[in-house]
């Protein structure tokens, strides 16, 4: 798709981008988004058609795969029935099991110490816990 000589018009109706409503359209835009993105030089013409199919994208999956907002004890939590442990299966990372029962309770929060344990613990990303 990249000839200098293509103007937007021509990529619209080689692409035919609309409203995406379902998965094999998303797929399809996506697949173009990559093709497109991947070249060395993209021309103007190209970078519009980039900001379209964009938008589609994340239009459809934001509306069909919200991201949810889970704060860092939702992630311990999960973490913890991912692994059948109790709050007393978390005493060596966090010192004691009343404070283990104070953070996820939301009582105290959670220090660098922790943080770095659990991601230790569970072989996470300490960004998990932020």
């Amino acid at each position: 798709m990249n000839a200098e000589a293509i103007d937007y018009g021509t990529l619209l109706e080689e692409t035919k981008p609309e409203v995406i409503h379902d998965e094999p359209e998303n797929r399809r835009l996506i697949e173009i988004l990559e093709r497109l993105t991947a070249q060395e030089h993209v021309t103007e013409a190209e970078e519009k058609l980039i900001a379209l199919l964009t938008v589609l994208v994340e239009n459809f999956e934001n509306q069909n795969y919200p991201v949810l907002d889970v704060g860092p004890l939702d992630i311990i939590r999960h973490l913890m029935e991912e692994h059948n442990l109790r709050q007393k299966d978390l005493a060596d990372v966090f010192g004691t099991e009343s404070i283990v029962s104070d953070v996820l309770n939301g009582k105290r929060e959670l220090n660098k110490e922790h943080i770095r344990r659990l991601s230790e613990r569970f072989k996470v990303s300490p960004a998990v816990f932020f």
